[in-house]
This record gives structure tokens, C-alpha cells and sequence, in this order.
């Protein structure tokens, strides 16, 4: 119910609240100014009507995210189509957000995008902070580090029955992060691309303190170590990698894009590959962090092939990022590098942007793959005063997989336990791991639906429930995202 109320909250929210506004009207063209001066309204022959000039809304920042909670705070998308001859292609976007959840996830974010402030090139800068008191951590690998619902949902589960804390897949971790990514044409629908930016990493363990602060006896969380505690306490996170680290990058690459439009195309291709080497530094709050100098590879293709005219297509994308040299630290290794910061965070393997359904960085690698399969109906179109709307309905299909695992070695695994933590149980070990290397490359697969509800073919309302497929990625049938966009 209350997952209900949420949603209801968020579309009424979508419904009275926004202001949207535009300096110029393609429809009132000389003639038709005639026409209606004669008391003659000529009608529209054309159903989807054209937007010129500046559009901009305010809006509730109000979503729902099944790993973050319920979203709440204000947000404002900026839009000029200048004469329209563009449109649904916008001339320049500005986006600025802030917000916070009912899981102490914060976002602050300022973003711009334009393929005409630089003639012939596309130009974005984005600048985001993002606070985190419970970032959730998984250990790696995948199915490798098993994962027990029982000891995290204190709604269905007593300490009797293995409830550890809701905190124990848990870490705190603020990230800041700066770039600037530019596209300029080679010839044909191939283009190159380089970047430049910052990312700025905070780790720490959970402040079971600050969460249980205010909060009578029974709903405060025990304050007992979580796994990635552990983890540090085992020697599977480095002394520096456990606090974080300061990270700039410059990338490289090149694009194929025959699209014919960037929200929700139709048909065409898009694909990239680009490499991105990311430094690391010597600091005395960090450590040592020059073994953290690494050079990845990043390959993406995305198909969307029309079925019937523009209200049926299917939508596909398949995409890898592989470590080539170096080394990187665990908290980077769940950061999905992209040409073009369109959402707030890419993070994979697992949550909305990747494999939903997953728990988000339920796959955590130094390499990894997955692919995205969606049909995409536009059920019905319609107007709003001078707005053009159409609600959507898209199933599909995620799936994901590890292919350059974390190396991990049993004995010395036990080893270091044995030295490091002796109170721990060694016979316990096997409820943390599973050892048999088949497990690394099984495949994580979920499937759901999704509701779209889009506004002048660039504001899309997205709402997806997803299911995975082995309860080891999540246990929970409640996996809805209520986002802005398609995914892909």
C-alpha cells in the first residue's frame, strides 16, 4: 500500500504541478492568424504539432526507485527548439536537480546539452553530488558472494531467523563527480568523441548513529559489522581503497549514430567504443593509490528497428567494459563509463540502468557485459493544449553477466580471516561464498514491463517493474522504477 501511495503522489504530483511555457507557436502561422481574425479556425492537419522557442517546466523531483526509496525534491528541465525546423530534437537542454530519498540517498545535479553551442559538435558538461548513507555492497563477483535476504529484512525475518541488520549489505559513500564530453563529425554517421572529468570518492562504514538517531529502541538498527566491513577486516579491500579516493580521467573514442532522433528512436543505430584511463594519486588521507593508474574499454551498440510506423518498434543494446590495463579500486569497478552522462549515475551490474529487477552493484567485476531487449508500443497519442503526449507500454528482458572476476583464493581467504578476525567461525564461510568458479559466469537474468507516458517525444515519464530470475540477485517481487527517460 504504501508502494501505492508513493506512485499516486508522484503522478498527481506530474499532473498539477507542472509550468510549462513557450516564446513562439509554430501554428499560428500568418494564415491562420487570418483565418481566426475572419472567425474561420483552420484545422490542424498535422497531428504532431511542431514546439518552437523556449519550453522549461518545474517540477516535484518525486520517484520511486526500488533499491533508493521514495524520492522527493524539485527539478527543472530546460528546452529550446528555436524555429523548430529541429524538433523533437532540441537546440540546447539544461537540467538542474536536487532531491533526497527515504533511503538517505541525495543527488545534486546541473547538466547541459546541445549539439549547436559548438557549430557541427556536441557539447555536455555535468556536475553532480551524491551523498549516500547506505550504498549498497555486495562483495564481488557475483554469485560468487551469496546473498541471504533473511539477514537484511527485519519485516519478515526475527534475529532467530538469521536477521542480521538492515544495514549489513551496506556502506557509506559520497561521490562528486565533473565532466566534459564533446562529439565532433569524422564523415558519414561516424564521429569522435573525448572527455575530460573528476570522481571523487568518500567511503566509510555505515553511521549506524546518525540513522538511529531520533528513532525509539525497536526500529534503531544494531550496531554490528556489515559486509563490507568485513571485507576490509578480511583484506579484500585494500587500507587504500577502504576510505576512498580522488580520481581524475581523460577519454577517447569514436561513434556510428544513424538515429533518427535521440529520445526514443524509431530506427537506427548508435554504437561507441572508447577507452578512458583513470589516475590515481598518493594522498594522506588515501594512501597510496598510484597501482590504481588504469586504462578501460568500453563498447556499446544499440538497434532500434520500427515494426509498424512509429507505434510498434523493438529496441536492443549490448555492452561491455573490460579492464585492459592496471588495476582498479573496488569502488570504481561498479562505475559503467558512458560518451554521454544522460542519467545521474550508471552503475552496473544491477539497479535501472543496467539489469532491473537486480539489487543495485549486485555484480561487482572488473569486467563485465550485459544486454537490454525491449518492444517498445506506443498505445495511444494525444494533445494537451499546445503539448504533444503518448502513453507506452514496453516489455522486455535484462540480462548480464561477469567476465574478468576478482580473483579469490580460498585458503589464503581463510588465511587471512584466521589472522585478522579469529572470532569469526571459519565453518561459517561458506554461507558468505560460493567457491565453484562455474558460478562466476552464470548469467543474471530478469524480464518486467514498463509504462511510458512522454510529453513532445523528450519528457518521458518512465515507470518499470521488473523480476529477476534467481533469487540469489534479489528476493523481492517489489522492484518498481519510476524514473524520467527511457533507459536506452
Amino acid at each position: 500500500m504504501k508502494l501505492v501511495r508513493y506512485l499516486l503522489i508522484f503522478l498527481l504530483s506530474i499532473c498539477f504541478s507542472g509550468i510549462y511555457a513557450s516564446e513562439t507557436d509554430s501554428l499560428k502561422t500568418m494564415s491562420q492568424q487570418q483565418d481566426l481574425a475572419k472567425g474561420k479556425p483552420k484545422k490542424e492537419k498535422d497531428p504532431d504539432r511542431k514546439r518552437t522557442g523556449w519550453t522549461f517546466g518545474i517540477l516535484p523531483s518525486v520517484a520511486y526507485d526500488a533499491d533508493l526509496g521514495f524520492q522527493y525534491g524539485v527539478l527543472s528541465n530546460i528546452y529550446y527548439f528555436g524555429d523548430g525546423s529541429t524538433y523533437p530534437e532540441y537546440l540546447h537542454s539544461l537540467y538542474v536537480e536536487a532531491a533526497y530519498t527515504t533511503r538517505n540517498y541525495g543527488l545534486f545535479r546541473l547538466s547541459y546539452d546541445s549539439k549547436y553551442a559548438i557549430p557541427n559538435h556536441r557539447l555536455t558538461v555535468d556536475l553532480v553530488y551524491m551523498p549516500d548513507a547506505m550504498c549498497d555492497f555486495y562483495g564481488y563477483n557475483g554469485f560468487t558472494t551469496l546473498y541471504h535476504n533473511e539477514w537484511r529484512d527485519s519485516k519478515h525475518f526475527t534475529a532467530e531467523e538469521g536477521y542480521k541488520s538492515r544495514a549489513f549489505y551496506k556502506m557509506k559513500r559520497d561521490l562528486f563527480r565533473v565532466a566534459a564530453d564533446i562529439q565532433g563529425p569524422i564523415g558519414g554517421n561516424w564521429y569522435w568523441n573525448g572527455g575530460v572529468g573528476f570522481l571523487g570518492y568518500l567511503l566509510n562504514s555505515v553511521d549506524i548513529d546518525m540513522l538511529n538517531k531520533g528513532k525509539k529502541p525497536a526500529k534503531q538498527l544494531p550496531d554490528i559489522p556489515g559486509l563490507y566491513d568485513k571485507f576490509v577486516q578480511w583484506g579484500m579491500v585494500g587500507a587504500n581503497e577502504k576510505n576512498g579516493g580522488m580520481h581524475p580521467y581523460l577519454r577517447g573514442g569514436i561513434t556510428y549514430d544513424t538515429r533518427d532522433r535521440q529520445t526514443n528512436p524509431t530506427h537506427g543505430i548508435y554504437a561507441d567504443a572508447f577507452l578512458t584511463y583513470s589516475a590515481g594519486f598518493n594522498t594522506q588521507k588515501f594512501g597510496n593509490q598510484r597501482e590504481f593508474n588504469n586504462l578501460r574499454f568500453n563498447f556499446t551498440f544499440r538497434h532500434y528497428v520500427p515494426i509498424y510506423q512509429d507505434y510498434v518498434a523493438f529496441a536492443y543494446r549490448i555492452a561491455t567494459q573490460l579492464t585492459v590495463a592496471g588495476k582498479s579500486p573496488f569502488y570504481m569497478n561498479n562505475y559503467w563509463n558512458t560518451l554521454y552522462i544522460q542519467r545521474v549515475l550508471y552503475e552496473g551490474l544491477g539497479g535501472c540502468n543496467t539489469i532491473r529487477g537486480l539489487l543495485r552493484n549486485r555484480v561487482l567485476s572488473n569486467g563485465f557485459a550485459f544486454a537490454n531487449l525491449e518492444f517498445r508500443f506506443k498505445v495511444c497519442k494525444f494533445h494537451v493544449k499546445k503539448e504533444n503526449f503518448y502513453i507506452g507500454l514496453t516489455p522486455f528482458l535484462d540480462a548480464g553477466m561477469v567476465l574478468q572476476p576478482y580473483d579469490i583464493d580460498e585458503n589464503e581467504l581463510r588465511k587471512n580471516i584466521a589472522e585478522n578476525d579469529p572470532d569469526f567461525d571459519l565453518n561459517e564461510l561458506s554461507d558468505y561464498f560460493n567457491f565453484d568458479k562455474k558460478a562466476i559466469y552464470r548469467p543474471h537474468l530478469s524480464a518486467g514491463l514498463g509504462l511510458k507516458i512522454a510529453m513532445n517525444d523528450n519528457f518521458v515519464l518512465s515507470v518499470d517493474w521488473a523480476v529477476p530470475f534467481n533469487k540469489q540477485d534479489n528476493a523481492s517481487m517489489a522492484n518498481l522504477y519510476v524514473k524520467i527517460g527511457y533507459m536506452f
